[in-house]
This record gives C-alpha cells, structure tokens and sequence, in this order.
C-alpha cells in the first residue's frame, strides 16, 4: 500500500502526482507496482448494471436506430468512467474528497443509467441523460483543475485538457431544445463525442507538452493502467455468463438452450485468453512503453472493443433462452467480429522481443487467425436462418474462438517443444525467504520417508 494511503492524520489530503515526467524522466512517488483501489473496484461494480442495461435495450428491439442510441449512450460513459480511471491512476490518495466524489459520480450515472435508453422517446429524457453527463463531466474536469492548482508536476496539461473538455460539454447544448431535429441531434452527439475522443488525445500527448516545452509532463503508471482496462473488459466478457444464467433460460436438464449456453461460455472464455495472453510471445513490450502512436492506440482501442464483445456477448447469451432472428444475428456476428478485430489490432500494438526462430512461428502467422476469424464472425450472418440454425450459428462461433487460442497456443510454444513435462526426477528444493529467515524445504516423492528434526539438525538445517 502506498504511503499516502496510509496516512490517517487528515481528512482531505493535498494532491500529489503519483507519476511524471521530469525532462524525459519518469519519477514515481513508489516503485511498487500499483493494482486498482477497493472504491475502483466498488465503482466498476455499477456499470456492471449500466451496461448491461444498454444492452438489454439493443437486444430487446434490434434495430439499426437502437445501435445509433447504444453507441451514443455507451461511448459517454465509457468516457466517464476513463476520466475517473485518469483521476485514480495520477492523484489516488483514498481521502474524503475522493471518496465522495466517486459516490457523487455513481448517483449521477444511476440518473444516466436509467434515462439514457429513452433518448429516443422523449425530450424528458433527452434532457435528463444530457444534464446528468454534463454534471459528471464537469464534476471531473474540475478535479483535474483542482489538481492542477495543487500538484505542478502535470498543471498545464491538466488545465488543456479541463478546458477542452468543458468546450465539449458545450456542444451537447442543442440537445435541449425540442425545435432541433433528432437527426440533427445525433450529428451533434457524434461531433460532441469525436471531440471528447480529441482532447483527451490532445491534453495528455507529448506533442503538446514539446509545443508548450514543458519540464514537467505526465505519466502513466501502466501496472494500474493495464489493471484497470483488464478489469473493465472482465466486466463486458461478464455479459456472456450472466445471460445464461441469470432466469435459468436452460433450466430443464440437457438442451439445445444449455448446449448455446456453454457454447457462449467458451466464446468468453477465449476472448479473455486471447486479451490476458496478447500476442502470445515470452518477452514483450507494451504498448504504452513502446511508442506515443501504440500507447494512444492501445487506450482508445478498448472503446469500440469492448462495445463490440457486449453486444455480440449479450445477444450470445440470449440465444440460451431463444432462438436469434435475423437482425439479432447480425448484432451477434458484427459484434463479436468487432471484438475479434481490436483483439488482433490489440496484440499488433505490442512488440515481440523474442529472437527470431524462438517460438514454433512468428508472431503475424500466430495471430493471423485473429484477423480471419473476425471476418468469419461478420459474415456468417449472411446465412438465412432456414438454412442455419441458432444452435449451429453460436456452435460456429465456439469453434472459431477455440481454433484460435489452440493454435495460438501451439505455436507460440518454443521450437523443439513436447506435449508433456517429464514427471521423473520429482524431489526439488526450494529456497524460501520468510521475513528475515531463509528456510530450505524439500519436496518429496510418494513413498518417500519425511526428514525427522534430528536428521534436519544433522545436515545443519532450520526447521520452518
């Protein structure tokens, strides 16, 4: 645990950058490697709900007007919820300005939340999912001017990036007035979100800092960086195993609905090996550390990844309880090969440090299934649903997903690999620090006598 986290002598504590820049050297206020806090988590824990809701609504009537309001609801919480990832991994203290600033943001996503499926309905709601972005939004940026006051290390940035914000928060203005068209709406919902998409790019890049000459710049602790977009991605792949349990939609013994069910399953539980395993090398650099290109890369790729695996992982699920029609299948395949794509794009922006000839074969010709995969996924709706099944349909996707991360880890074992470890030659010993005292243990194969104390003392060894 950090130091900072640690101190109890104040309420509200002053902000400190946990990690900067000093002239093209990384400083950090500890060497540890830093895991999302317990209120991180405690927040994630809502949109747990909150996207699920979103789409539910795109399952329920599948239509392309519903995924113009799926994507322009998911992506401004999506961003809500990357802001308070940026507060967390620059200035997390864990004091009571945090922490009500968190349940602060919460109530305020509840109120998003539960009107943001209506947009299309009312101007009620309308209204009320705007307002309440907007007090999100600011709420943050105002965090971030505050740091900037209290904190030099990241202050210019900081204010570039409060002040473009807070002019994106004025372009969701027209939204309000009934006179203006819904069409004319969503253009300015997309140019109100492509400039989100900017300014984060711009506040928080290098070009600025070189253009402004800045001494101090900020940094990105990428232990907490890459815990976090991890846990938010378990939360969409989430979507696949609660739909096939949640009603018990395959209740009644062994089906066709348990058979997709378990199909579903095996569909999350791959794209969660192809994310934890990236490109599959033994030594790696990440995408953050390896160019400005691939670190922004890297961040913004989770967006459309993760709007992709919960749409094709919630209508995945759904399928245990009912067969899929037409547009519902389409929403599984685009979403599911939308995930598939940012899968591989993904695993690109790493780069493999292996020597050439390390592994059986080289990275490109490992991931290639990703790419072709991801192009089977939006195709195969192009199959009626006469002729295919819902049962073969979700049974091609399990398929393809497995057939990616088997031959994934095939070939990236190292050449002159073996199926199996040779279990003779079991005893090992292990040295092990406890405190201050090192202790020997030796692990024994069955049939073994155990070492009585006095043989221990004899060979001269501390009994742990």
């Amino acid at each position: 645990m950090d130091e900072t986290q640690k101190e109890r002598r104040y309420l509200v504590r002053r902000p400190k950058a946990l990690q900067y820049f000093h002239n093209g050297e990384l400083k950090k206020a500890a060497e540890k490697e830093r895991v999302a806090g317990r209120f991180e988590l405690f927040f994630d824990l809502l949109y747990v709900a909150l996207i699920a809701n979103f789409a539910e609504a795109l399952t329920d009537e599948p239509s392309g007007t519903r995924l113009v309001i799926f994507i322009l609801i998911f992506t401004p919480a999506w961003h809500a919820w990357a802001d308070a990832k940026e507060n967390a991994n620059n200035y997390f203290n864990d004091d009571v300005l945090q922490r009500a600033a968190i349940l602060w943001v919460m109530a305020l996503l509840v109120l998003y939340g539960n009107n943001a499926n209506y947009v299309g309905e009312s101007i009620k709601s309308q209204r009320i999912t705007v307002a309440s972005y907007q007090v999100i939004r600011f709420t943050q940026l105002s965090f971030f001017l505050m740091y900037s006051v209290a904190s030099h290390h990241h202050r210019w940035q900081n204010r570039i990036y409060a002040g473009l914000t807070f002019i994106g928060l004025l372009l969701w203005v027209p939204i309000y007035f009934e006179s203006v068209s819904n069409r004319a709406k969503i253009a300015v919902a997309v140019v109100a979100i492509l400039w989100e998409e900017a300014s984060y790019i711009l506040g928080f890049s290098p070009f600025v800092a070189n253009l402004l000459k800045l001494d101090f710049t900020t940094a990105v602790d990428i232990a907490h960086e890459d815990d976090r977009y991890t846990a938010f991605t378990i939360i969409v792949l989430g979507e696949f195993t609660y739909g096939i349990l949640f009603g018990s939609p395959a209740r009644g013994g062994l089906s066709f609905g348990y058979l997709r069910g378990v199909w579903t399953l095996v569909i999350a539980f791959c794209f969660n090996s192809m994310y934890v395993y990236t490109d599959g090398a033994i030594t790696n650099l990440h995408p953050v550390r390896r160019s400005v290109w691939t670190a922004f890369g890297w961040l913004m790729i989770h967006l459309p990844m993760s709007a992709g695996l919960l749409i094709g992982g919630h209508v995945s699920a759904a399928s245990t309880a009912d067969d899929l029609d037409e547009a519902r299948r389409w929403l599984w395949g685009g979403g599911l090969g939308v995930g598939m794509l940012c899968m591989w794009l993904t695993a690109q922006m790493w780069k493999d440090c292996d020597p050439a000839g390390t592994l059986i074969l080289p990275k490109q010709l490992r991931l290639l299934p990703r790419l072709l995969a991801a192009i089977v996924y939006a195709l195969v709706p192009l199959a009626s649903v006469d002729s295919l099944s819902t049962t073969s349909l979700i049974s091609i996707g399990a398929g393809l997903s497995a057939f990616v991360v088997i031959w994934e880890m095939i070939t990236s074992l190292e050449k002159g690999a073996v199926p199996f470890e040779s279990w003779k030659g079991t005893v090992a010993t292990y040295d092990t620090v406890i405190g201050n005292v090192k202790t020997k243990s030796r692990q024994r194969t069955r049939g073994e006598q155990s070492i009585t104390p006095k043989t221990e003392q004899q060979n001269g060894s501390s009994s742990s």
